[in-house]
């Protein structure tokens, strides 16, 4: 299904390496003080680390990366971000590759991005505005379209200045790479603002069936289970291996963008819904934290929260930083007693003493705040997490004895149905047995059955 575009560029043409040909990726990053260094976030990084993962952004929209540019600075000038010397500088690396396209792995100022333009006769793209050609590109259901536009129209309503040259109306896809032309500003911004009322609109329509579909999963009552990540740290593929399923799951930013959610059963025969969500990343624009709100009501509205990381990859610790700081946006308090099981994943990549050094790490953390070692590609530690994430989920259910006749057999299916079967022996022709219940169907077991709750 191709994403959602604006009405009336139905013809235009979306390719953005068709448009531009080579890229320049230039890392304008702040010269980091040892001070701010341990503080963390992108003081913590290598710049070496964030400007191969800007070069990864740029290539997962085939874009013909020419040269990735590291352009330290000490401090963000108003008029173009980058000093005088430094647009010279990669001036010439642009005449030299003869790029068509640069990608600042910076936020520009609508001007800012204009006078880069104008000194380097190319087009430049921004990180929020790299970030969004990616979601329109992965968008594939419904929901996740609307939410790619609307979050694309409202960084399009920011750049609506004079002599501005990206809005024309020949302009591609969803308008980023597009061809030189002024604008009527003015008619554009109404535009634009009639079509974000539209998409408001319509996501608040699909919105609404999402409840409906989650109000249903909670009659059964099915516990949900939402997994959380820096963008390719291994969730789609830890998403197969639990579920079974055939999700796509690629070495490359962003391969996830719609949610999916599949059964997950649990080591005694409970099921639990897990859901597959778009992975983060740094410096993740604002307005697409909003605009992903709803598809990120899974983990919003989740009974546990799985925290894939790379614990292999160099920035590990700032990666978790940065996710932890979305989680933040939406509410969600990181930290002992959390809903939240941190997953070490990729130990396959590691030598043998290292993936014992971890385990014995993990088996040392905090019962609150459980830590489980895996790998998504061997299977590696998956039992593991399987029976922590049971036991976490049981940690608000009730254990309950009870008899039931070995000729009551719908009783006895209504029980594997409708709650976790821990032992049944059959004895003088009847059933012992011993379930884990769900609140909602505890009274109601007691009732049909005598049962007695399993004192602590």
């Amino acid at each position: 299904m191709e994403p959602h575009r604006p009405e009336g560029e139905a013809d235009r043409p979306r390719s953005a390496e068709h448009q531009t040909g080579r890229a320049l990726v230039v890392g304008p990053y702040l010269r980091v003080r040892p001070a701010d260094a341990a503080a963390g976030g992108d003081g913590a990084r290598t710049t070496a680390a964030r400007l191969e993962e800007a070069t990864g952004l740029a290539r997962a929209i085939d874009l013909d990366i020419a040269e990735a540019i590291l352009a330290p600075i000490s401090q963000i000038r108003p008029a173009a971000y980058l000093g005088k010397g430094k647009v010279e500088e990669i001036l010439g690396a642009i005449r030299a590759h003869e790029v068509g396209l640069v990608v600042m792995d910076c936020a520009l100022s609508p001007i800012q991005q204009r006078n880069l333009e104008k000194a380097w006769s190319v087009k430049v793209l921004d990180r929020t505005g790299l970030i969004l050609e990616i979601f329109g590109r992965r968008a594939k259901t419904r929901e996740g379209a609307l939410q790619v536009e609307l979050a694309h129209l409202n960084y399009q309503r920011s750049r609506l200045v004079r002599s501005w040259t990206h809005l024309e109306r020949q302009r591609g896809g969803f308008g980023f790479l597009g061809g030189p032309g002024e604008t009527q500003i003015e008619a554009d911004r109404r535009l634009i603002g009639e079509r974000i009322t539209k998409i408001e609109a319509e996501l608040k329509k699909v919105q609404s069936t999402r409840r409906l579909h989650r109000a249903g999963r909670q009659r059964v009552p099915y516990r949900v289970v939402a997994l959380v990540g820096y963008t390719n740290a291994g969730k789609s593929t830890l998403f197969n291996r639990l579920t079974r399923a055939e999700v796509q799951a690629a070495d490359m930013l962003f391969a996830t963008l719609d949610p999916t959610l599949r059964a997950l059963m649990l080591p005694h025969g409970g099921k639990a819904m897990l859901s597959d969500t778009v992975g983060f990343i740094s410096n993740l624009p604002t307005q697409l934290v909003a605009a992903f709100r709803a598809t990120l009501e899974e983990v919003l509205e989740a009974d546990l929260i799985l925290h894939v990381r790379d614990i292999t990859h160099e920035d590990a610790e700032a990666q978790q930083d940065d996710v932890e700081t979305v989680l933040r946006q939406l509410g969600i308090t990181p930290g002992a007693g959390s809903p939240i099981i941190e997953v070490w994943n990729k130990l396959d990549r590691l030598p043998p003493e290292q993936q014992q050094e971890l385990r014995n790490i993990a088996a040392r953390r905090d019962p609150d705040h459980p830590c489980c070692v895996v790998s998504a590609v061997t299977g590696q530690g998956v039992d593991e997490l399987l029976q922590t994430i049971e036991d976490r989920l049981a940690a608000a259910r009730t254990v309950l004895d009870l008899s039931v006749d070995a000729g009551d057999g719908a009783g006895v299916s209504w029980l594997h149905r409708n709650a976790e079967v821990l032992d049944k022996q059959l004895h003088e022709g009847r059933y012992q047995m011993t379930v884990r219940v769900d609140e909602t169907k505890r009274e109601a077991v007691i009732a049909r059955f005598g049962a007695v709750p399993r004192a602590d």
